[in-house]
């Protein structure tokens, strides 16, 4: 006899239920099984799609004014941005996931190719390196050949000096102007430097997705294309991200390379690709000791002193030798122009920009008379950093990608490409290069410094003397006082800022030669011309000048309160004096 139903027997399952996969596909739940792919995975691919988003409207309204097909290319991407989203919360296993992450990686490289079709003219960098490539086909110098008519075009920015001129010459290394020279040859434009430049950033980015693991692939598809961020420095010709695609195979699971005392092939292809990379643009320069010390004291943890040391050695052979096969051509033809071209990013006193330490003295303070403190702080931050990583290479191994970077922050040209340009090697090492990598690295003992709080102060200690140099340049007061008045035009209904009678008194014992520029906001103008004055100021002298701006007028800036300052700056010392120009 049937006894019926047990109470509460309609919340158990039963043998023979249905399983909860039955019914049509699209109506099952995700599954949670092996197979299933992993949250990180879904976020990673979502966040990839996401970036895209930034900058598609941009480069949709310029391209319906010129390039409708252009235009029609971006809107079906945008579509795929959106499909790609829903796919990546809703795919049922790894493989379907990772074939989204492939398609959101081509929806990148389409919008990037959209976007380069678009703008694809350059900015300093680029022109400069296409001036370059024009030279090497002709046979002509390269470094130290000064070239104003590049930069007659607003837009191509000028790097101005402190000692009052602009930089008019080529300052970095070869390798990006040697590959820029074959397509010269067929565009005859600076279309050749933005497309090896933009080529190497989808060459790049195509390569990191393939060598991280799957979960992080679509990290590598938003750092490099989307954002909007690489892909502008790509479309105006920018080196540095030639040497960014560079360094990714070197960066990616480093601590292997030399494993077991022999460098091998990949080992020799990555010493290879760094050489290149440092024969590319000088931010390969400040990484490559990092990677050489993290290499030595993980491989000295493996195999030793003498081992270590002859993987280190052949290591930087390979690279050091593709360097100077790179260099050998400009060396020969002039050895101490070619010397100059490569050190002058770091030599040429540029004017001071970015949004690093240095804006104490130029946006908050009337100004300082130290201003080579702040590059003495670089130096020192630089130096101490690379000894911490030596000491403590255990914990601070997995970062050796991102602290090359901290010392911009304290150099005067501080501004933030010299940090997002390197970010996709951030991921890959966050991807590839575990903790658990340095577990047995060698670290040198350090008498009495056994402790934690030992260690801590020892720390600290490799970083006061950079602390020290940049509170000297913040705290210093400006070497010049001056008092301003203006000349005004009223002209058609506005007013015209037609010239300035600037007071100026030294307050040091150093004799200085000022130059004059207004600023409005973050940027400095051009130069304005000064007469009236002595063009060296002696120790505790004073004088007037009649400062007048480019081409005899200035617009009087508009608000209520415009913030509108001269400065004057100086070449050597580096100094810096701010005064408000009154307008009301």
């Amino acid at each position: 006899m049937d006894d019926g139903p047990r109470a509460g027997g309609d919340l158990r399952s039963r043998q023979g239920d249905a399983p909860a996969t039955a019914g049509p596909q699209w109506a099952r739940p995700l599954t949670t099984g092996p197979e299933a792919p992993q949250q990180l995975h879904r976020g990673m691919t979502l966040i990839a799609a996401i970036s895209l988003f930034i900058g598609t409207r941009d480069a949709w309204t310029r391209a319906m004014t010129s390039r409708p097909d252009v235009a029609g290319i971006i809107s079906v991407c945008y579509a795929g941005i959106l499909v790609a989203g829903v796919l990546a919360l809703t795919t049922r296993t790894r493989r379907a996931l990772t074939r989204v992450d492939a398609g959101v990686l081509l929806l990148a490289v389409v919008l990037v190719l959209c976007g380069y079709w678009l703008n694809h003219a350059g900015t300093d960098e680029g022109v400069l390196t296409a001036q370059a490539a024009s030279q090497i086909l002709h046979g002509h110098p390269v470094y130290g050949q000064p070239w104003p008519w590049l930069f007659d075009s607003s837009s191509v920015g000028i790097t101005k000096t402190m000692s009052g001129g602009a930089d008019y010459t080529y300052g970095y290394p070869p390798l990006t102007a040697l590959l820029a020279a074959p397509v010269h040859a067929v565009l005859h434009s600076t279309a050749a430097a933005t497309l090896v430049t933009t080529g190497a950033l989808l060459a790049g980015a195509v390569l990191l997705w393939w060598l991280l693991p799957v979960p992080w692939r679509s990290g590598a598809t938003a750092v490099c294309l989307g954002f909007g961020f690489l892909p502008g420095y790509a479309y105006s010709g920018y080196p540095a991200v030639l040497a960014l695609a560079l360094l990714i195979p070197v960066v990616v699971r480093w601590p292997d390379t030399g494993a077991g005392g022999r460098l091998g092939l990949p080992g020799a292809a990555q010493a290879l690709c760094l050489g290149a990379a440092c024969a590319t643009q000088q931010l390969a320069w400040f990484l490559t000791p990092f990677l050489l010390i993290g290499l030595y004291t993980v491989r000295r943890g493996d195999l030793g002193p003498r081992l270590a040391l002859g993987v280190l050695a052949r290591y930087t052979g390979v690279a050091a030798l593709t360097w100077a096969a790179i260099n050998a051509y400009f060396a020969t033809q002039d050895f101490s122009t070619w010397l100059h071209g490569l050190l002058l990013p770091l030599t040429q006193k540029a004017i001071l920009h970015g949004q690093g330490l240095m804006g104490i003295s130029y946006y908050f303070t009337a100004g300082s008379r130290h201003l080579d403190y702040y590059s003495y702080g670089s130096q020192l931050l630089l130096f101490g950093l690379l000894v911490a990583t030596l000491l403590f290479v255990r914990r601070l191994g997995p970062a050796i990608t991102v602290l090359p970077w901290l010392s911009f922050y304290l150099a005067t040209r501080s501004q933030d490409g010299y940090f997002l340009m390197m970010t996709p090697l951030w991921l890959a090492a966050a991807a590839t290069v575990p903790a658990s990598a340095f577990a047995s690295a060698w670290q040198p003992r350090i008498p009495f410094m056994s402790g934690h709080r030992a260690k801590a102060v020892l720390a600290v200690a490799l970083v006061t003397p950079a602390v020290v140099c940049a509170t000297v340049a913040a705290a210093s007061a400006p070497p010049l006082r001056m008092n301003v008045t203006p000349s005004f035009a009223e002209r058609a209904g506005h007013r015209d800022l037609t010239g300035l009678a600037v007071r100026v008194v030294n307050i040091t014992g150093t004799r200085l030669t000022p130059h004059f520029a207004s600023r409005l906001g973050q940027g400095a103008s051009d130069w304005w011309t000064a007469s009236g004055g002595p063009a060296t100021l002696a120790p505790h002298a004073s004088a007037t000048y009649v400062v007048k701006p480019p081409g005899g007028v200035r617009r009087v800036p508009g608000g209520s309160h415009p913030r509108f300052y001269l400065i004057a700056v100086t070449g050597t010392p580096m100094t810096i004096t701010t005064a408000r120009i009154p307008i009301s």
